[in-house]
């Protein structure tokens, strides 16, 4: 062994190191910084080689790595750059949960949330992205269960399947906002079985029984409605018939006005838009109340 000289106390470790003796205990008892001997009265003794562990077993520390890996390194039983790189992945994944819980904590302050809203929020932040994912994939498979693979109704799920594998690292309020909306709305079970409808109905063909101009809808029956003009006014009727042929008969309007209103669905346009705000897009404007206008005016003028 070496003489006494060469050796040191915990404590002496300890005040050279910068690090609490009782850290040190810790450290030795668990077998990371091994003792070089015992003095006289039973004290552990260390040696120049305990500085440099300690040291070592500090900075590892520091920067976030287990006992356990720590151990696997003093151990050779895996490299620093090994660790380094999987210490580096498990940080970004917490860098990324902390600004989302950054994201979530704004919104809160921002809007005054209420305690639900608050929680559900914190649930949300809290989901992997694949979790987040899954959610959504439940709610498509389950609207569009039995439904032939090939029918139109099956693009359109697939769309809807589409979240951004992660929110920004600093999302904009109304990003958390959409994220959260989302979430409640594929949630609702009344949604779910309106948007299980849609699907079945589009199921063999995703053509309307009448064509229209869906550019010309948006602007012409979208300004109608802006202006205030009655869908059963005369006024009204003449924008219905630059939209809809004279020619259409009274069972082609009511049978339009059917499909339009099932397919014209404010939560549903509500999804869209929601998903794009997530994924940092402008939202297309509302086309359903044109819509709806429409479906008013047929029923008004389907003599």
């Amino acid at each position: 062994m070496s003489t006494s000289a060469e050796l040191f106390t915990i404590g002496q470790l300890a005040d050279r190191c910068g690090v609490p003796a009782r850290t040190i205990r810790f450290w030795s008892d668990e077998g990371l910084v091994p003792t070089a001997g015992r003095s006289a009265g039973g004290y552990r003794l260390y040696d120049a080689e305990a500085v440099a562990r300690v040291d070592l077993v500090r900075t590892l520390r520091e920067l976030g790595i287990g006992l356990e890996v720590t151990r696997a390194v003093l151990a050779r039983a895996a490299t620093l750059s090994e660790v380094a790189a999987a210490q580096v992945a498990a940080l970004d994944a917490e860098i990324r949960t902390l600004r989302l819980r950054r994201a979530v904590l704004s919104t809160v302050a921002e809007r005054e949330s209420t305690i639900e809203e608050t929680l559900l929020m914190h649930r949300l932040a809290r989901l992997s992205a694949r979790e987040r994912q899954q959610i959504i994939d439940d709610f498509v498979q389950e609207v569009v269960d039995g439904i032939a693979p090939d029918a139109p109704a099956m693009g359109v799920a697939e769309s809807m399947r589409r979240l951004p594998a992660e929110l920004p690292d600093d999302p904009a309020p109304e990003q958390v906002d959409a994220w959260v909306e989302l979430g409640e709305l594929v949630a609702d079970e009344d949604f779910r079985r309106r948007v299980r409808a849609m699907a079945v109905a589009s199921g063999g063909s995703d053509e309307l029984s009448v064509e229209l101009d869906y550019h010309a809808v948006a602007e012409l029956a979208g300004r109608a409605l802006a202006d205030g003009v009655a869908p059963g006014s005369p006024e009204g009727r003449a924008v219905l018939d630059r939209l809809v042929a004279p020619a259409v008969t009274a069972e082609q309007r009511a049978r339009l006005a059917g499909e339009l209103e099932l397919f014209a669905d404010e939560r549903v346009e509500r999804y869209w838009r929601l998903l794009a705000t997530i994924h940092g897009r402008p939202p297309q404007p509302p086309a359903v109340p044109a819509y709806a206008w429409l479906i008013a005016a047929l029923r008004a003028h389907a003599a």
